[in-house]
């Protein structure tokens, strides 16, 4: 049983040939921010937002007509260049730059994101290997109880139930670490997959599971989910304002030359000019303007929302975090009391002093201590980077 455990406690050996490679919780970050398909995912959408941008400011491309006729002059040559009005202009371009600057809130989101991901993935993956190391430190010291119940019962100090109890022990603390260690196992692939590394990928942790760093806490004035909403009410009104008023359609003016008179009366080119007019006669855009007036008014429901839902969260995520931190420790002191305790009731049986029921509960409670105060800790960590999720910015994601 015991290699078997071995085994599983070193991270994909079995399923890589490659050299472990050293991450700490800094690499994992890099490399899911290098590598993760949300980062990229959201650079395209950024990119997209600001192709939007690019064709919102580019100007109209003018046309060319060429027609023949049999009048005279008989060749007419035209250019019909657009002209882009103010009012036009304005709320097209007004809302395409709102649009980008609600996708850079939305990279800037994702990437925060994507950080909190990479780093609670790190901490779990830290914590599955603390349950394993001390799942096995408990089978050990389960063996050694076992083999201190033989002793005393050839010696005629035990009962044989103390012995059967004891194997008993023993047999379901081995069973436990064996799945603790798949847990780890689990754990650490899950993290390759949120680095987007394969997941046949031979890694090992460098960094160990300590106490969360607390300062630094600075709620942003804006949250980006907030902000990004914001951009978004902005580029509604702005694509409303454009809808109504797309029925003074913008212009055109026309130049060109005629020629081709063959009586000779009207010689070389003549210069043509004209202005092209679009009239609202059949169309006045309701149905469009009515879309409009509604998506603006969703974008105002969707920012209110937002706003309240961002404060709740992270006055619960503050809450959350304080329990989390003050829990962890408080448990770091039990620990070294609950492992003092049992080795000094593992002592005393071996002196006939205790039963054994004792000494079995004396580790149980050990045990659970320990495993609260990584799971605590763990907890304290995620809180904290949940915080920071939350408080993210643009410049600080």
């Amino acid at each position: 049983m015991r290699p078997v455990l071995v085994l599983l406690l070193l991270p994909c050996s079995g399923l890589s040939a490659q050299t472990p490679r050293a991450v700490s919780r800094a690499d994992a970050v890099a490399f899911a921010l290098a590598h993760g398909p949300r980062v990229a995912a959201a650079r395209a959408d950024s990119a997209a937002a600001y192709g939007d941008l690019a064709a919102a400011r580019a100007f109209a491309n003018p046309s060319f007509l060429a027609t023949y006729t049999k009048s005279v002059p008989r060749y007419h040559y035209i250019f019909d260049i657009p002209i882009d009005w103010p009012w036009l202009r304005a709320p097209r371009v007004g809302a395409a730059g709102a649009g980008a600057e609600a996708a850079r809130a939305r990279f800037a989101f994702e990437v925060a994101a994507v950080r909190f991901d990479a780093d609670t993935a790190y901490t779990v993956a830290l914590a599955a290997q603390a349950h394993a190391r001390l799942s096995h430190r408990t089978a050990g010291d389960a063996d050694s109880l076992l083999r201190v119940a033989r002793l005393r019962r050839d010696a005629g100090d035990a009962s044989e139930m103390d012995t059967r109890l004891a194997e008993i022990n023993a047999g379901e603390l081995a069973n436990t670490a064996a799945e603790d260690s798949l847990a780890a196992v689990a754990a650490l692939v899950n993290l390759q997959l949120v680095m987007g590394l394969p997941g046949d990928s031979a890694v090992v942790l460098s960094d160990s599971l300590q106490f969360p760093d607390t300062t630094g806490d600075q709620m942003p004035s804006l949250p980006l989910p907030v902000l990004a909403a914001q951009a978004e009410l902005t580029a509604a009104e702005r694509s409303l304002t454009l809808t109504k008023s797309v029925n003074l359609l913008s212009p055109s003016f026309q130049v060109g030359v005629e020629r081709g008179d063959p009586t000779g009366s009207e010689p070389g080119a003549l210069p043509t000019f004209g202005v092209a007019l679009p009239l609202p006669l059949f169309n006045w855009n309701g149905g469009a303007i009515t879309r409009a007036r509604a998506e603006r008014d969703a974008a105002q429901i969707r920012l209110d929302a937002t706003r309240r839902a961002a404060a709740a969260e992270r006055a619960r995520a503050v809450g959350e975090r304080s329990v989390a931190v003050s829990r962890a420790h408080r448990d770091a002191g039990l620990v070294a009391s609950a492992d003092s305790v049992a080795a000094m009731f593992l002592k005393a049986y071996g002196e006939g002093a205790v039963s054994l029921p004792e000494v079995l509960e004396a580790q149980r409670n050990a045990r659970e201590a320990l495993g609260r105060y990584v799971d605590d800790l763990a907890l304290a960590n995620t809180a904290v980077g949940l915080v920071k999720l939350l408080d993210a910015t643009r410049e600080h994601p």
